[in-house]
């Protein structure tokens, strides 16, 4: 369907989330290019600023500029704020202000926010909207002050306060983004069960999706709980335990890694090292300095992300989670993909299947463009770059602040297109769609 947007001009609801961020992210560059955002008080090279207002708006957390260092509090709360509007999306923000006005929410307004929001049905959006932003200022609220508590008495009240602020947010929405200085990210507070559980406490939460917390928060037994939420619940669950426990393995000996930690500290880096992949780019750990296996590991969970009306990238554990139980089915010999007794429509799966291939194509063939600008570099980084980029991640073997400046643009399109989903820009870049009333004669193709 079509949105009239302004006379002889009509959009439909996946272009104007493309055009949405698009402008989002233009304007963050544009501040972020003024003088009076840097601590040198000089002008950032604008592709640095794109770069970076794009993988802020995205919630990636990749930077070609240390965030800590390079940025005074202007550009500091501008990164903020561009963190808290990708994360949430530009439609939740309107929303707020168009009812803060008193301004009615029109039809064509709550098409664009069911997208935006991955919601099912149209009704109700407007009161799930004022939900997604009391939930998100409530936890990020608690988050900032449960950090606070360790931040505060070591950079004082003003600072502490700032930075607690920052990442509480940073880490709901999934992005990334520190401001300890040097790349470090929290590599200092690998020992702090506060801050490390605080922190993944709210990648998990930003990465559950707000459909799936309103449930919880209205629980009343599993059974009423939708197959949505269960889908979401098990998958994360599995993923996050199953991660926990190979990251352990794979890093248990590495002097590099966790070898030399108290055991407290090797379990607090091994559930990090496994939920932050999924999408924040936190790192308690040198990444480049882990196991070949331990890489390999943080590039699957980094390609599958999180869940669907999250702040969460990559192609969404409810993808996976299809995919997976559509194969277990064939292995059993059933005609339809089951889950907890419940049928799938087979749109669901060509949907999930669509998502999966859209994206393991975009990795490819980011990282087939990136082995010819960034020369030198290896198969494995430049994969691994291509992967944390498209599932707005923000880890990096090293590689982001040696890009070319092709490669950085690669990069940036690379976040934006993760962030606006494949899918979703694959729809916005297409022409109407139109019904099929053909039906054409069936025929056999051999597979396997």
């Amino acid at each position: 369907m079509k949105i009239k947007i302004v006379k002889g001009i009509k959009l439909s609801p996946f272009q104007i989330l493309a055009i949405g961020f698009f402008i989002v992210i233009l304007t963050g560059s544009i501040l972020l290019n003024l003088p009076m955002a840097t601590q040198s008080g000089e002008r950032t090279p604008f592709v640095d600023c794109f770069f970076v207002a794009t993988s802020a708006t995205c919630v990636t957390g990749l930077i070609t500029v240390d965030t800590g260092t390079h940025w005074n509090y202007f550009g500091k709360t501008v990164i903020m704020f561009l963190i808290e509007i990708g994360g949430l999306g530009f439609m939740s923000f309107a929303t707020l202000i168009a009812l803060l006005l008193g301004k009615r929410i029109t039809l064509k307004e709550r098409l664009v926010m069911q997208e935006a929001l991955n919601s099912f049905a149209l009704q109700g959006l407007v009161k799930l909207a004022k939900y997604v932003l009391l939930f998100t200022v409530s936890i990020q609220a608690a988050g900032a002050v449960l950090l606070s508590t360790q931040f505060i008495p070591q950079f004082g009240l003003a600072k502490g306060i700032y930075y607690s602020i920052f990442h509480s947010i940073s880490a709901f929405c999934n992005a990334g983004f520190d401001l300890m200085g040097n790349f470090q990210s929290v590599t200092q507070y690998a020992d702090n069960s506060v801050i490390i559980l605080t922190i993944s406490a709210l990648i998990i939460i930003g990465g559950l999706g707000f459909y799936v917390w309103q449930e919880v928060y209205n629980f009343k037994g599993i059974k009423k709980l939708s197959l949505h939420s269960k889908l979401v619940l098990s998958v994360t669950a599995f993923l996050i335990i199953g991660g926990s426990i190979l990251m352990f393995i794979f890093e248990y000996n590495n002097v590099a890694t966790i070898k030399n930690m108290s055991f407290k500290g090797k379990v607090l880096s091994s559930v990090f090292a496994s939920v932050s992949p999924r999408t924040a780019g936190f790192n308690s750990i040198s990444t480049s300095d882990m196991t070949t296996a331990g890489r390999f590991l943080t590039t699957i969970l980094m390609f599958i992300g999180g869940s669907p009306g999250s702040t969460a990238g990559g192609i969404k554990t409810t993808t996976i989670g299809l995919l997976f139980m559509t194969i277990l089915s064939i292995i059993r010999g059933r005609e339809d993909t089951e889950i907890y007794k419940r049928r799938i429509c087979k749109d669901t799966i060509y949907k999930s299947l669509a998502i999966t291939i859209i994206g393991l194509g975009l990795v490819v063939i980011v990282t087939m463009i990136l082995s010819i600008t960034e020369v030198g570099a290896s198969l494995e980084y430049l994969l691994y770059e291509a992967t944390s980029a498209f599932a707005t991640v923000g880890l990096t073997l090293g590689l982001t602040t040696k890009l070319t400046t092709i490669g950085k643009i690669i990069i940036a399109f690379t976040m934006y297109a993760g962030r606006v989903g494949p899918l979703t820009l694959a729809l916005a870049l297409s022409r109407k769609k139109t019904s099929n009333t053909i039906k054409y004669p069936e025929d056999k193709v051999l597979v396997g």
